[in-house]
Formats: structure tokens, C-alpha cells, sequence
């Protein structure tokens, strides 16, 4: 019984359209690897910063997360015709991540031009916050090996950024730096500001993970009895 519930392995053959998407997240990966690598020798430049500063971020993180999302969804592509619930879950959260990093921080690059100083943007942090995230999404918006996801994922969305909000705020409280401005007391205008721009924050976690789940909701098509259980709504 236990087999028969199980999705049988893809037998070996032609390449197909599964196995693109799994050399396409092989390929996201390394892009991912090399941003990072990239990134980190970039704050190195600067003798002024803290080189373990550049782990705090929650665009780095988020990427290493996408690195282990990538090379999983590939090593499933390639042998399976659907993703188990648990990988594509985990995927969500990962593309929810990286999506919402990719617009903070093109919001603080266009932002920072009314107050008065100027951020680069060097191939790496492209790499990490538009080309990935954009790759991604679309990753997302077009497989159709996906698993359907509940509606109940979405508070789970957020239990991640949250902790790692208050981490910052008291790490940064004790060493007097924070990686992004509308964390530090000293670039805003008070507590409700901050308070503020969380807020947005939240707003623009749960707005992404619902899209993701609608649109996986929309791709799944019901499998045979003998492929296995169906998924809670």
C-alpha cells in the first residue's frame, strides 16, 4: 500500500521540459553561489565594515536559503513529475524571501536620492536582488510540476522575518549598526516610522506568499487514486 502511494521514479530517457527546469534551478544555484562569493569580496573593499556584518543581511540569508531551495527543486525535476507538498513549501517560502528583498532594496536605492547619499549597485547585489528573484518567480509562475498549496501556509510566512527583525533591532541597539536604514533610530524620524515600514513589510510578505499559493492553486490538476492522497484545502 505503502508503494503504490508513493510517485514512482521518472524512468530515464529522452530530456524533457522537467529536466529544463531542473537545469534551470541547477544554473540558479550557482548564480546564487557566485553572488554571494561576488558580494562578500565586494564588502571587502571597504576597511571601514565589518566583514560578519554582511551575514545579517536578510537579502544574504534569504539567498543561501535559495541556493539549498534551487538544488533541491532540481534534484526532484529530474526525477520526479511533481513536487512532493514539502519541497514546493519550502520554495515558497524561499521565492517569498528573495522577491520581497529584491523590492526593499530597489526601494532604498530609489529612496536614497532624498536623503542625501547615494548606494552602488555592483553585479553582485543585481545578481542577488533583481536577476535571481525575477528568475525565480518565473520559475514559480510557470512549472507545472508544482504542488497545490493550502491557504493555512500563509501565517508561516512570517515567523522567519519577524524573529529575524528582532534580532537585528537588538543586535543593532548593542553594536550601533544595522543593515538597513528604517531599522536605525538614528535614519528615521522615531519608533513609528520603523513601526511603519514593518508594517509595509508584513503587508508585502503575506501579498507575495498569496500569490504564489493562488497560483499554484490554479496550476495543480487533480492526480489518479493510485498517485497518492489529496492535499488539505
Amino acid at each position: 500500500m505503502e508503494s503504490q502511494a508513493r510517485e514512482p521514479l521518472r524512468a530515464r530517457g529522452r530530456f524533457t521540459l522537467r529536466d529544463g527546469y531542473g537545469v534551470g534551478r541547477l544554473l540558479l544555484a550557482a548564480a546564487g553561489i557566485v553572488g554571494l562569493i561576488g558580494n562578500y569580496e565586494y564588502v571587502l573593499l571597504f576597511p571601514a565594515f565589518s566583514a560578519y556584518n554582511v551575514f545579517t543581511y536578510f537579502t544574504v540569508q534569504s539567498a543561501i536559503a535559495g541556493v539549498v531551495a534551487f538544488v533541491l527543486g532540481a534534484i526532484v525535476a529530474f526525477r520526479r513529475e511533481r513536487d512532493p507538498q514539502w519541497l514546493d513549501v519550502f520554495r515558497a517560502l524561499v521565492t517569498t524571501y528573495i522577491l520581497v528583498s529584491g523590492i526593499v532594496f530597489l526601494t532604498i536605492v530609489i529612496q536614497s536620492s532624498s536623503r542625501d547619499y547615494t548606494i552602488d549597485v555592483p553585479w553582485p547585489s543585481q545578481v542577488l536582488h533583481f536577476y535571481i528573484p525575477s528568475i525565480a518567480l518565473l520559475d514559480w509562475l510557470t512549472d507545472t510540476g508544482k504542488a497545490r498549496l493550502s491557504w493555512r501556509f500563509l501565517p508561516w510566512i512570517l515567523p522567519y522575518p519577524l524573529a529575524w527583525g528582532i534580532f537585528t533591532l537588538v543586535r543593532g541597539s548593542m553594536v550601533g549598526w544595522y543593515p538597513y536604514f528604517f531599522l536605525d533610530p538614528a535614519q528615521v524620524s522615531g519608533p513609528l516610522e520603523t513601526a511603519l515600514y514593518c508594517l509595509v513589510a508584513v503587508v508585502l510578505f503575506l501579498g507575495i506568499a498569496a500569490l504564489l499559493v493562488a497560483t499554484s492553486r490554479l496550476s495543480w490538476r487533480p492526480q489518479s487514486r493510485g498517485a497518492g492522497g489529496s492535499v488539505p484545502n
